[in-house]
């Protein structure tokens, strides 16, 4: 009965009444907090489909794009929609949104740290400045404003930034420039990058006989299948496409020194023998010099110390071509160095 009585006093008491009138315009009860998360807000015309807010969505079918209809006059826009009884409002869709004006937004409080925008992605794509011509075409063809800038004469991919669309690989000029690098599964790519170095260097190895005929200008070509790297690979990953990306990626920059060894023109001299910086390079009355392929650096101190031309020092440079269809292979050229050729 008592309580009754208070709760009849308080709805009585002029204060509570004021307060009851004025409580929409009451700061203390109507400011929402700094970290105040609402429903996400869309604004369709920004969106670029990368598909980054679905992809970093926990919620299932909080959020989904979808796209308009064409029209005669231009593409309908692809953007995403919330659905208001999924979405649990955690915002990681407008924290991941590349695009700027930002495509989603939580209120007018939500707060974006651009060090925390990680977009989930299985491949990250870098430029090889190695490689890299500066024409900027990347930049130009990339959805995301300033995902390539140029810093200090150096085209650059800012990670949190690039949604991997893999637009930029497309408009590339140079093949390698851009190479798209998966992020996980690094253990693997190791074995096979590994694996198809090591085959590489013995199926060159095997034609040394043909290599070191090879002179000055002259270009020696041979085209290596790749089934049974791609068997050995397949071992270690059960992913194909990941394994082309592997080779192509690694075909791409890779060169390969050779060395040559013409029996008849060596005289067992064995200058070559004490200036062999691995050991090498081996003499014995039976064998006379030998050189181990192991061991060897392919350094070419031992082509330059040569006083007869025994020894050759070829370059080698490979392009991969896959094929859904046929068999694929790496196409190697060979070619004499730059260093003088002794007679």
């Amino acid at each position: 009965m008592s309580s009754v009585i208070w709760y009849l006093y308080e709805f009585a008491r002029k204060s509570w009444a004021q307060n009851f009138v004025a409580a929409k315009s009451n700061s203390e009860i109507m400011d929402t907090p700094s970290r105040f998360r609402n429903f996400p807000e869309v604004h369709k015309e920004y969106c670029i489909a990368c598909g980054a807010c679905t992809a970093a969505c926990p919620a299932p079918m909080a959020i989904k794009l979808v796209r308009d209809e064409d029209n005669s006059g231009e593409e309908g826009l692809t953007y995403p929609v919330i659905n208001n009884r999924g979405c649990i409002r955690c915002g990681f869709c407008a924290e991941v949104c590349p695009t700027d004006p930002k495509t989603l937004t939580c209120g007018e409080n939500h707060l974006i740290r651009e060090k925390f925008t990680i977009l989930p992605v299985d491949k990250k794509f870098v430029i090889d400045d190695y490689l890299c011509i500066r024409c900027k075409k990347c930049m130009k063809t990339c959805k995301v404003g300033d995902a390539i800038v140029e810093d200090d004469n150096k085209i650059l991919i800012d990670q949190s930034k690039c949604i991997a669309c893999g637009e930029c690989i497309k408009t590339c000029p140079v093949k390698g420039a851009i190479k798209g690098i998966h992020i996980s599964h690094i253990e693997e790519q190791k074995e096979i990058i590994n694996l198809v170095v090591d085959s590489l260097e013995a199926y060159i190895e095997a034609e040394q006989d043909n290599i070191k005929h090879v002179t000055g200008g002259e270009v020696f070509k041979l085209d290596m299948p790749v089934q049974d790297i791609m068997g050995k690979a397949r071992e270690i990953l059960s992913d194909d496409d990941l394994i082309d990306d592997i080779i192509e990626n690694i075909t791409d920059r890779l060169k390969l020194r050779v060395i040559t060894w013409d029996k008849d023109k060596c005289t067992d001299c064995r200058l070559c023998v004490k200036e062999c910086p691995s050991h090498a390079i081996s003499y014995s009355a039976e064998e006379g010099v030998v050189r181990d392929t192991d061991k060897c650096l392919r350094c070419s101190i031992c082509y330059q110390t040569c006083p007869f031309g025994a020894i050759g020092y070829y370059i080698a440079r490979f392009l991969y071509k896959p094929s859904a269809e046929g068999e694929s292979i790496i196409h190697i050229t060979v070619k004499s160095s730059d260093l003088p050729v002794r007679s």
